[in-house]
């Protein structure tokens, strides 16, 4: 089946792609946002999803059901200055219950129809420590791009596991040997439920270096000024739990029996 619709055939220069789907603190689906805003991307094509999503229900809408909606799946594309290359954004609404492997090979067919030759997704990368601002960290399909990334202030953290298809699509594209790259922003893991701009900002800040793209980051900037202290705030609290948790008052400890006796012997 051929499962890509292409609504008009734009003309591209050297596209990259960057892929996006749901994640911890929708980071990967909010920095693909960002651009398409910010950069004027245009839609040009979509992936029929039945095969890949099963509906659980409907609407309705004066008394009158609707009939299923799916999630969206389409790309953009952003044209970019003489001398840069264009981007192709795939946004993938939600993640796919169903065939999630075939989904990334279909993503890639299009990706080769359309003369990509890399790959970028982007996620966040969960710590256990509180975090002001991200670092950013990065993973690629093979050693010659983690050499070029060094070049663009990211952190190589060696072994880790990127969940869900903005992980598994750069293992489809390594398969097929295709460069990919993933770019991750440092999220704790006390706020993986809740957005954070503070790695959507780091993330682009990086995805702007590594296209050689003046992108106005001055939106992100402030909302991840006011997430940090809301991230402060949060820690602080979640500290005062565990010490409470774990944390006993002396004086409602018991006395251990030798230290009673000693005091005994010592009276």
């Amino acid at each position: 089946m051929d499962y890509l619709d292409i609504h008009h055939s734009p003309r591209f220069k050297k596209p990259v792609m960057l892929a996006a789907w749901p994640g911890v603190s929708n980071v990967a689906l909010d920095v693909a946002a960002y651009l398409r805003e910010k950069l004027g991307a245009k839609e040009f094509a979509e992936i029929e999803p039945t095969d890949f999503f099963t509906p659980v229900g409907i609407q309705v809408q004066n008394n009158v059901v609707q009939v299923p909606v799916f999630p969206e799946n389409k790309f953009y594309l952003i044209k970019t200055p003489k001398g840069k290359s264009d981007i192709i954004i795939f946004y993938g609404e939600a993640q796919p219950d169903q065939n999630q492997y075939d989904l990334a090979h279909v993503i890639l067919d299009a990706a080769e129809k359309f003369k990509v030759k890399r790959i970028y997704t982007c996620a966040a990368a969960l710590v256990q420590h509180s975090v002001e601002k991200s670092r950013v960290l990065a993973a690629a399909t093979d050693d010659k791009l983690i050499t070029e990334l060094k070049k663009y202030d990211v952190t190589l953290a060696g072994n880790f596991q990127i969940r869900g298809l903005n992980g598994l699509l750069l293992g489809a594209a390594k398969e097929r040997q295709m460069e990919g790259i993933c770019i991750l922003g440092e999220t704790p893991q006390y706020a993986a439920e809740i957005p954070n701009p503070i790695a959507c900002y780091a993330v682009l800040g990086a995805l702007s270096r590594i296209f050689n793209l003046e992108l106005d980051l001055s939106d992100i900037a402030k909302e991840a000024e006011q997430t940090a202290i809301i991230m402060k705030s949060l820690s602080q609290e979640l500290m005062v739990k565990y010490i409470d948790h774990f944390t006993q008052p002396i004086w409602e400890r018991n006395p251990r029996e030798e230290d009673y006796d000693e005091d005994y012997d010592e009276d």
